[in-house]
């Protein structure tokens, strides 16, 4: 099917969904739907780097759907992945689960069945709150239930053409630990590099069972048998002797560079993206191509590498360091469709950071004035795009929004000037020229600003109102300073509102030097409204500079108002 009418934007949501439906052939989402997979493994918090192997997933099938296509977003987690370190804030007594699945390793919090399900959850919720949808795959169900038993037994048989192939990549570098980073999607170690092999070298043969008494893959191959399947092992933490049959027992998993593909070829993949380290030689995603063709004749699907996601400068993330940020944490201060438009803006090997700190003041005006040009169909380009994609899904439709639209620095002003209280935020945004029926037109918006202002603005930064005049500088005022406190209290609207308050505000330095309101202001009323606004920033908030002055002059209310700047 056509991507869409002549002349649409293209952006790199098109052109993966025109490679996934290329890889899918004739009649695939008419007959059949297209497959587009993702995975990660649960072996810590989902951070926002790897958040983005779920959501370039999502935009690729709703792409797709958008053509009228049949699509489906299949997601595996890898739960059945080795525990392999124990992470930051996690009790050091777990390293005694080193080697088993991660749905085998108990939940430290008690909260959940497994290590696993602990770190899933979570992420489901977030999944929900940005309307992203997916089929979800348990690796331990599908091992445990035999589905992989002939993509075993295949890999087992022709092990010295895997061996052949991986051989070819595997260099003495691989020999250290951890070559290949779980931070962004699956995981894969040296040792899994190593332990593919032939004949009787069983250093590297390309299953691996988990101890039947421990559960640990801590496990050293002793002897295989092609006719029976018996696969002999000798634990080296519990020091268990034990045969697996694998070609009727479900006790172990392929190595990864082996696994990958098999489920390409078992799942009919036709897109699936992966972190930029899975691109490069010798990788993971090089090395699946030709086993999947070799061994299981099958095509590895279309490929979108994708950048880094960082935080507040750090360019990688890592969930064994603890502490990343979630999508859980992003979405308390950015609407849901806003997190999605991080993601879908940029191309996807585009690196970038998810800022939490000022910067989230700017993305707000950036988002807002965007919405106002996607509202017009003569505008419409790449970016616009983004936006289409951002704000709505084929399953959840358009995604919360505000039905009155303030914009984020007024409303994270007021928050923090009236500490969050619902009413007070109501009257200074109604005051402010944005009228509503109550504060749940606001949201989802004004939550978020409450939340920005309590968790990410620095307390010293935080607005601290007077609770009694100042007493000590109004007798100190400098008659120029006296004219404008009589000229600002004179003048000041009663009852409040934004305009009113706006133009006394800028123009009293204007009326102090014999101006009108109205009138452009000379260099020397530009340096009497520097000195008038950092007076009242003192009289009102003892600091030099805050909120913009007429939002917190509106927050205080007239009488507080008239009561610090000493009037009456």
């Amino acid at each position: 099917m056509a991507r869409g009418q002549q002349g649409d934007p293209v952006d790199w949501v098109t052109r993966a969904a025109d490679d996934a439906v290329r890889h899918a052939g004739e009649g695939a989402g008419v007959d059949k739907p297209i497959t587009c997979a993702s995975g990660a493994s649960p072996s810590g918090r989902i951070h926002l780097g790897n958040l983005r192997e779920f959501i370039t997933v999502h935009f690729v099938v709703e792409e797709l759907r958008r053509r009228g296509l049949q699509a489906r977003h299949l997601h595996s987690w890898d739960d059945y992945d080795r525990f392999r370190k124990v992470p930051v804030g996690a009790p050091p007594e777990w390293s005694e689960h080193i080697g088993r699945p991660l749905s085998a390793v108990p939940d430290p919090d008690g909260c959940h069945e497994s290590w696993a399900e602990h770190y899933k959850e979570p992420l489901r919720a977030s999944l929900a709150e940005m309307g992203i949808e997916m089929e979800e795959v348990s690796q331990t169900q599908m091992y445990r239930a035999g589905a992989y038993r002939e993509g075993i037994l295949t890999a087992v048989r022709r092990r010295a053409e895997v061996d052949e192939i991986l051989g070819r990549y595997r260099t003495k570098k691989a020999a250290t630990p951890d070559t290949e980073p779980a931070a962004e999607g699956y995981e894969s170690t040296a040792e899994e590099d190593a332990d593919l092999g032939s004949g009787d070298d069983l250093s590297r043969f390309p299953y691996k069972p988990f101890c039947r008494q421990c559960g640990r893959d801590t496990v050293t191959l002793t002897s295989y048998d092609d006719d029976s399947t018996d696969l002999a092992y000798t634990c080296d933490v519990c020091g268990f002797e034990g045969v697996t049959t694998i070609a009727t027992q479900d006790e172990g998993k392929l190595v990864w560079k082996v696994d990958w593909p098999m489920r390409w070829a078992f799942e009919g993949v036709d897109f699936e993206p992966g972190g930029a380290d899975h691109a490069t030689p010798g990788s993971s995603y090089t090395v699946g191509k030709e086993v999947v063709a070799a061994i299981y004749g099958a095509r590895a699907p279309s490929f979108v590498a994708y950048g880094f996601v960082g935080f507040e400068g750090v360019q990688k993330m890592s969930s064994s360091a603890g502490g990343a940020p979630v999508a859980a944490d992003a979405l308390t201060i950015l609407e849901p469709a806003m997190l999605r438009w991080l993601y879908v803006r940029r191309n996807a090997k585009q690196t970038f950071d998810v800022a939490f700190g000022p910067q989230v003041i700017r993305l707000y005006d950036e988002w807002d004035a965007l919405g106002k040009k996607a509202a017009d169909p003569e505008r419409r380009d790449g970016a616009v795009l983004a936006y289409e994609r951002a704000v709505s899904t084929s399953t959840a439709g358009v995604l919360p929004a505000p039905r009155v639209l303030v914009p984020f620095r007024l409303l994270s002003s007021v928050a923090d000037v009236t500490a969050g209280s619902a009413e007070q935020v109501s009257r200074i945004v109604a005051s402010s020229g944005y009228p509503h029926d109550s504060v749940d037109d606001l949201e989802p918006r004004l939550s978020r600003a409450t939340a920005w202002t309590e968790k990410y603005v620095p307390a010293e930064e935080r607005t601290q109102v007077r609770t009694a005049p100042d007493t000590e500088r109004l007798a100190a005022l400098s008659a120029d300073e006296q004219r404008w406190l009589e000229i600002f209290l004179d003048r000041l609207p009663s009852p409040l509102d934004l305009d009113g308050v706006t133009a006394v505000v800028y123009g009293t330095p204007k009326i102090a030097r014999g101006l009108d309101v109205d009138d452009a202001p000379t260099d020397e009323v530009k340096a009497d409204q520097k000195e008038f606004f950092k007076l009242l920033y003192n009289l009102l908030v003892d600091a030099d500079r805050g909120p913009r002055l007429p939002t917190l002059v509106l927050a205080l209310g007239e009488d507080k108002v008239r009561s610090l700047l000493g009037g009456s």
